[in-house]
Parts: C-alpha cells; structure tokens; sequence
C-alpha cells in the first residue's frame, strides 16, 4: 500500500479520493507522497522512498523546489483551485478601500452606547462625510499577473463597468485563450502603472519577482491609486512602499500579508492571509492535490507540476516503469539498449523535458525487476527510477 503523509489540515474531501489502498496519515513513516498546505519545508528532511509532494494552494515558496528536483521528488500544485477565493477577496480589497468601509465600521464601534437613539442618528449624520468614497465603476484597474488568479479578478472587474489594463510577460497561450479581449494588455509594467487607479498582484513569489514593486517602479504609478497584494509580501518593497504612501503617490495599500513595519499604518488595510481560507477553496485546492497524486502513484502521469514536465501517457497493456535524468543527450538511447541487452520489449513510450530535468514513462512486457531498476538507475545521468503502480 502506498502511504501518504498529510502535513497541516486537509480538507475531508480531499482525503476521501485515496481508496482503501492508500494508508493516509499525519504521522505515517516512509511516505511514497506527502501533502500539504503552507508547512514551511526548506529545513525539512525528506525521506528517501518520498516520490511526490503536493501543495493544495498555488504559491510555492514555502517548499525547496531545488532540493526536491535533485532527489527526484515531483512537487505538484493547485493552480486555479482557489481562484475564485482570492478574486472575491480582491473585490472586497477594493470595496474597502473604495467606500472607506473599515474606518466608517471603526467610527461606528467607537461610539458610545450612552448615546439615545436621536443623539446617534444626529452623530452620524454629522460624521458620514468623513468617509466619503468613490466608484469602481469607470476607474481602471491593472491586473499584474494573468495566470487563473489574474484572469479571474480582470473578468471579475470588467462586469463591475471598470476598464482593465494587465500586464504578464510570460503569459502562456492556454492563459491568453481564457482572457477577455475586453482586456487592454501593456507593454512595460511602468505603462499598467500609470494608467491604473487600482492595481492589484498575481504572480508567483520567486527570484524574479522578488521587490518587483520597488521604488523605482512605483515613481511611474498614478498618483493616488491603491495597491493591493493578495500574492506575497515579498514582492512589494515595502520601504519603498512607506516612502510611496507618506508622499501620496500610493494613496492606500491593502494586503493580505501584515507586517510589523505596516501595522497600524493609517493607509494600510491588511487582512490576515485570507486568500484563500474558504472552505470550498479548500476542498477545491485538496481534491486536486490528491487526484494529481494518484494519478502518478498508479500512472505515472504528472499534470501541474512546478518543477517536473507535465506528462501523460495512457494505459494500455505491460508494465509500467518511470524515470528521470538531467536533460543531455543519449540518456535514453543508452536506456533503450540497456533495455534490448536484457530482452525486454518496450510496448509503449513518452518522453518529456522541461529546463534540467527529462522524464520517460515506458511500458515493458516483462514485470520491472529489482535487476532492471538498479541497471537503469546506474546509467550515466539518470537520478530517479521507479516501477509504477507495484504497491497497488
């Protein structure tokens, strides 16, 4: 049986997709796969029989892709799962700053309730210009990131009657397919930012984006507009950002990372990391996340991986072997005539690359012996090799 370890809380119904095959439990020893949600694992010790990680969410860097790669452990994600959590919760970012609705929620908890019913309506009326706000409609929001998340808040925000502006270099063709032509896309990230009203983030965190909200793109944005970042903390600079608010070029940031430099600020608005906390989000982000394991633990499909090629070749007859090699040349033309020496007969193949890493499913006619996995695994280059679907 294969075992699977659950780190943090997984959704029931996530669970529920592991038949009565799979032993799934916290503290189970010698996993073949591990699941999680946001368990910081950078000083995790992975065990060797581990194969697959999956994280139900989409944001990934709480995990060490690197070091996974290296010992050959695919790490899927959910990328979608939770899109819609985040979307509604970007729309309420924007609400709130809009209409100004947390400070007029904090007047109303402030007064006293000495106050009789005539005193309190004459108190309010008297107060509610304070809090005076405006329309989304007709404002222009720029949307950095068109992945699911992206899409989904740009479509969102033109059925709220505002212009939107998105800005993604590395937009895929599958992403580009779903977007609304409604949506106007910029060239350079300075062209979304002084163009928008709102702008709102949905990238990954990594290298790349690491402070990509910094001071000197945020000189380009327009003045007054609101900030939200429901993505990372880490993108936005956030001395820069203090810098960009005290002088009004940002007029409010709302996130859903607080911080300690940020706390209390009287232009910011920060939520505590509720992007994705819906209980249907998270039965989305856990029924993927399970499904995407099983399918590889008895197939050796791999779909929504963020290190490994996505890969899928279908069942028919033999036996099923897997492995993964540094992507150079002849790793698998040595395979195959490891193979050929040995008489065994390759009914069916797929091979598949992405950056450094290069994965073959291939189905033999013969059962996959320890002999044939230890000679494979001893080929020059090759790091992982498996038989799929033994233990089931």
């Amino acid at each position: 049986m294969p075992n699977i370890r659950t780190i943090n809380n997984i959704h029931q119904q996530g669970l529920a997709c592991f038949n009565s095959r799979y032993q799934v439990a916290e503290g189970q020893a010698a996993p073949d796969a591990i699941m999680l949600r946001s368990a910081n694992l950078h000083d995790y010790d992975f065990p060797s029989e581990v194969k697959a990680l999956a994280r139900c969410g989409a944001g990934v860097n709480n995990i060490p892709i690197q070091r996974c790669s290296e010992q050959g452990i695919v790490v899927f994600n959910t990328p979608g799962a939770n899109a819609n959590a985040v979307k509604e919760l970007v729309l309420g970012g924007m609400l709130l700053s809009a209409r100004n609705i947390a400070a007029g929620l904090s007047f109303i908890e402030g007064l006293s309730e000495d106050l009789d019913a005539k005193a309190l309506q004459l108190k309010v009326e008297a107060e509610k210009k304070g809090f005076v706000g405006s329309e989304l409609t007709g404002k222009t929001l720029g949307v950095i990131g068109l992945g699911a998340i992206g899409a989904e808040v740009a479509h969102a925000a033109l059925s709220l009657g505002m212009k939107v502006v998105g800005f993604d270099p590395a937009l895929s063709v599958q992403a580009a397919w779903r977007l609304s032509s409604e949506v106007e896309c910029a060239d350079e990230l300075k062209d979304l930012l002084s163009a928008s009203d709102y702008v709102t983030i949905h990238v990954p965190a990594n290298k790349h984006t690491l402070g990509l909200i910094n001071s000197d793109n945020l000189a380009s944005i327009k003045q007054g507009a609101v900030l939200l970042n429901f993505a990372r903390g880490s993108i936005v600079d956030e001395d820069a950002l203090l810098t960009a608010l005290a002088k009004q070029q940002l007029s409010q940031y709302v996130s859903d990372f607080p911080s300690l430099a940020l706390l209390k600020h009287p232009q910011v608005l920060s939520l505590p990391h509720l992007g994705a906390s819906t209980n249907e989000a998270e039965q989305n982000c856990a029924v993927m996340a399970a499904r995407q394991l099983i399918d590889f633990l008895e197939n050796g499909n791999i779909h929504n991986s963020v290190n490994f090629p996505n890969i899928k070749l279908s069942r028919t007859e033999g036996f099923r072997i897997a492995f993964a090699n540094d992507n150079v040349p002849k790793v698998l033309s040595n395979v195959l005539a490891l193979l050929s020496d040995m008489d065994i007969n390759v009914i069916d193949m797929l091979n598949k690359s992405r950056n450094d890493i290069a994965y073959t499913l291939m189905d033999i006619a013969t059962p996959a012996t320890k002999e044939l996995l230890d000679a494979i695994a001893n080929v020059e280059h090759v790091f992982h090799v498996n038989a799929i679907g033994e233990h089931l």
